[in-house]
C-alpha cells in the first residue's frame, strides 16, 4: 500500500497526486486528501493508482446521496460539495488551455450553474438487464439495474418509476420537454406488453429506423422562448436550463456581431441559430439528415430567416461568406485541423467556440491562436452537476 498526497482534479474526472516525481491519477480522491493507493499502471512518465482508503478526508467530502452510487457509473463525483465541483470543472478548462493551448494565462471564468445540481436530464438513456433500467458500471461494460436515479428530471423520473417490465429490450431511452411537458419513451429491441398503461408517446427502433407506436415519435422542448422538435433519437442538450446558459453566454460571444451575418456551424435542431444569432442574418450548416430535418421544421415554425445548408463544415462552407460571426459547437473530437482551417477561411472577427469536451478545446485554441486569434474569455457551464463532464462557451477574437 501507497500514500499519496492529491493535489487537484484531472480531466476525466480523477484525482491526482506526484509519486516519486511523476503524476499519479487515482479515481475517488479529492484535493487536500491523504490516501492510501495501489499502482496498477505505471507508465514511466504517469500513473494510474486504485484507491484503498481514506487517510486524511477533505472536510469537503460528503456521503453520496445515491445509494446506487459506488456501483453505477453515471455519476462519478457525488461525495463532493457542489461548490467544489464547479471549482474542479474551472481548474480542469484554465489547465487544458494551459497545456494544450499553451496559453499561459487563461482568461476564464468561474463556472456557471444555471439550473438545480440534480433532477436535470430531460434525456435518460438505460441498457435493460434482467427486465430493468440499468447503467454501466465504472470503467466497465456491465449493466448495473437501478431503482431510482437522481439525476432524471421529474418527468422521466415519473416515467422511470411506471416502467413495466421491460422484457426482450436492448435499450429504453426516455425523454422530456421540461418546459412543454412532452414525454417520449423509445425501445430499442421488442416493445414489452404493459405499454398501454404509461401516458407518453412511445416508438421502437432498430437502430436505423423509427417506428411509432402511440403518438409522433418526437418530443418538443421550449428554450429562450423558441420551441423545438426534437424528433427520437436526435441529439439535443440534455439539460434544458443548462442549454438557456449556453444560449445566453453564445449571444453575449457575438455581441454587436449578432445583427450581422453569422455563421451557425454544427448547427442541429437550430438551438443557436434561432436563439443567440437570432438578431442577424445566419447561415446554419449540418450534415446529419436526422438532424437536418428538425432544423427545417424548427425554422419554418419560428418563420425565421435561416439559409439552411446540409453538409459537413469542413467542405460547405467554402463559398458561404464572409460572415461578421461564427458560432461553433463541434462534436466531442473538436474542430480539429481540418475544421479550424475552414472556420478560420470565413476570416469572421468573433468565433463563439461551444465545446463540450476541454482537451479538443484546448488542442482547437493552439491552432485558432496560431491562425491569428486571442482568447477573449472562456465561460464553464456546468450542464452535467455530480459528473466531471462540463460545457465551454469560449470566445476568440481576431487579431487582438
Amino acid at each position: 500500500m501507497t500514500e499519496l498526497q492529491v493535489d487537484a482534479m484531472a480531466h476525466g474526472g480523477e484525482a491526482v497526486g506526484r509519486l516519486d516525481g511523476k503524476a499519479c491519477f487515482v479515481y475517488g480522491a479529492m484535493p487536500g486528501e491523504t490516501v492510501a493507493i495501489r499502482v496498477t499502471d505505471d507508465r514511466g512518465s504517469w500513473a494510474r493508482a486504485t484507491l484503498d482508503r481514506v487517510l486524511v478526508a477533505s472536510g469537503d467530502r460528503i456521503e453520496p446521496p445515491c445509494r446506487h452510487f459506488d456501483e453505477c457509473g453515471g455519476c462519478d463525483w457525488q461525495f463532493a460539495r457542489y461548490e467544489n465541483q464547479l471549482e474542479w470543472k474551472r481548474g480542469v478548462v484554465a489547465g487544458q488551455l494551459r497545456h494544450l493551448g499553451r496559453i499561459d494565462a487563461p482568461p476564464v471564468r468561474e463556472t456557471a450553474a444555471p439550473g438545480p445540481p440534480f433532477a436535470y436530464r430531460n434525456r435518460m438513456d438505460f441498457f435493460v438487464a434482467g427486465g430493468r433500467p440499468a447503467l454501466r458500471a465504472r470503467r466497465s461494460h456491465e449493466a448495473v439495474p437501478i431503482a431510482h436515479c437522481l439525476v432524471g428530471a421529474p418527468a422521466i423520473d415519473e416515467m422511470f418509476r411506471n416502467l413495466p417490465d421491460l422484457g426482450r429490450a436492448q435499450r429504453v431511452i426516455l425523454r422530456c420537454g421540461v418546459n412543454t411537458g412532452d414525454r417520449l419513451m423509445i425501445v430499442h429491441g421488442t416493445a414489452p406488453p404493459g405499454m398501454d398503461d404509461l401516458d407518453v408517446r412511445i416508438a421502437t427502433t432498430d437502430g436505423r429506423r423509427l417506428r411509432a407506436l402511440r403518438g409522433e415519435p418526437f418530443l418538443t422542448e421550449q428554450v429562450a422562448g423558441v420551441t423545438f422538435r426534437i424528433t427520437g433519437t436526435a441529439f439535443f442538450q440534455v439539460n434544458t436550463a443548462g442549454a438557456e446558459g449556453l444560449v445566453r453566454f453564445v449571444a453575449e460571444a457575438l455581441g454587436e456581431r449578432r445583427t450581422g451575418s453569422i455563421l451557425d456551424a454544427y448547427a442541429g435542431g437550430g438551438l443557436f441559430s434561432l436563439t443567440a444569432g437570432a438578431a442577424g442574418r445566419v447561415t446554419a450548416v449540418e450534415s446529419s439528415g436526422l438532424a437536418v430535418s428538425d432544423l427545417e421544421a424548427n425554422v419554418a415554425a419560428a418563420g425565421a430567416a435561416v439559409e439552411i445548408r446540409r453538409g459537413r463544415v469542413e467542405t460547405t462552407i467554402g463559398n458561404l461568406g464572409p460572415f461578421d460571426a461564427v458560432i461553433v459547437d463541434p462534436p466531442r473530437r473538436g474542430l480539429a485541423r481540418d475544421g479550424v482551417d475552414a472556420i478560420v477561411a470565413t476570416d469572421a472577427p468573433i468565433i463563439a467556440y461551444v465545446s463540450c469536451d476541454p482537451a479538443s478545446l484546448g488542442r482547437d485554441a493552439a491552432l485558432l491562436t496560431s491562425a491569428g486569434y486571442t482568447l477573449d474569455w472562456a465561460q464553464p457551464v456546468d450542464l452535467f452537476p455530480q459528473t466531471h463532464h462540463v460545457e465551454t462557451v469560449a470566445r476568440f477574437v481576431r487579431g487582438r
